[in-house]
């Protein structure tokens, strides 16, 4: 069911975000320079909670993937957490250049 759930989200991301690009399991700071390079603009990453570290090492992730990406002019589309038999993976989280930036 979460397989479902998953794949219906990202089917929506990529239907509502023009240039949707998957770029996972990268460095913020290089996916986010990429997708500057590229022009692109929406860009989802995937966000990996590590064994032992799901609290606090997950939000330190999300907080670097976001201060990556917002000082490059993208603001933070969705956050959705990736669930496989109860325990949370990760994130795929969808960034996006506003029109005129």
């Amino acid at each position: 069911m979460h397989r479902l759930l998953l794949a219906a989200l990202l089917t929506a991301a990529a239907v509502t975000a023009p240039a949707h690009a998957g770029l996972f399991d990268k460095n913020p700071d290089k996916v986010a320079d990429e997708a500057v390079t590229q022009r692109l603009r929406a860009v989802t990453v995937w966000v990996d909670a590590s064994w032992g570290f799901r609290n606090q090492g997950a939000a330190n992730a999300l907080s670097r993937a976001h201060q990556a990406f917002t000082t490059r002019g993208y603001d933070v589309l969705s956050v959705a957490p990736y669930i496989e038999n109860g325990d949370l993976q990760g994130f795929f989280v969808t960034y996006q250049k506003p029109q005129g930036r």
